[in-house]
């Protein structure tokens, strides 16, 4: 490898940097398209790779950092390839891309979570719904009957109890008032 020894220690190091971090880059897309997405880090999930847990915009996930040396390490090598002798341009156009990089990729993991579903009930966006009512519900709260809906992209089937003072039958329109644990306050829709 005769190009390797006439290379500075600068673009030494931006050198290797850039191969390690391609290297695990692609070893990442690898098991991300194999669906082993959420094993960045280690296998029993103590740890994801990721710092910010909560949903919010993650910049520094492991994918993050690692395109931040794979892209900085490659731009800071071409840099310190055109521009021989200048130390100071060559890193601060890497820590630029890179910095870029994991912007970038912090930006399309949330774009990414945002495409996500968790399939739970959101109790909220139930109430003031209109449901029909598939089992007929007693008055007074007296017993539990049954009303479906399609809400939160999904067909359900759901308890419902009444504090109005008579039965509400087969087939009758309700309204949702409230949902709480396991059913759901219905009244008759007056509409």
């Amino acid at each position: 490898m005769p190009w390797y020894t006439n290379l500075s220690v600068l673009e030494q190091v931006l050198f290797w940097i850039s191969v390690v971090a391609s290297v695990l880059l692609v070893v990442q897309i690898i098991l991300m398209l194999c669906s082993f997405a959420g094993v960045d880090a280690d296998g029993d999930g103590a740890f994801d790779g990721d710092m910010d847990t909560d949903g919010g915009l993650s910049f520094f996930s492991l994918k993050g950092i690692t395109a931040f040396f794979a892209l900085g390490g490659w731009c800071g090598f071409a840099a310190a390839t055109y521009l021989p002798g200048n130390v100071w341009a060559p890193v601060l156009i890497a820590v630029f891309t890179g910095s870029a990089a994991l912007v970038g990729v912090g930006f399309a993991m949330k774009a990414i979570s945002r495409l996500q579903c968790s399939g739970n009930l959101v109790p909220e966006k139930l109430t003031g719904l209109t449901a029909t009512v598939y089992v007929s519900i007693p008055a007074g709260r007296a017993g539990r009957g049954k009303i479906t809906l399609t809400a939160q992209g999904k067909y359900m089937e759901i308890d419902a109890v009444t504090d109005e003072e008579e039965r509400i039958s087969t087939d009758e329109q309700v309204k949702i008032v409230s949902y709480t644990d396991d059913f759901a306050v219905v009244e008759r829709n007056n509409k």
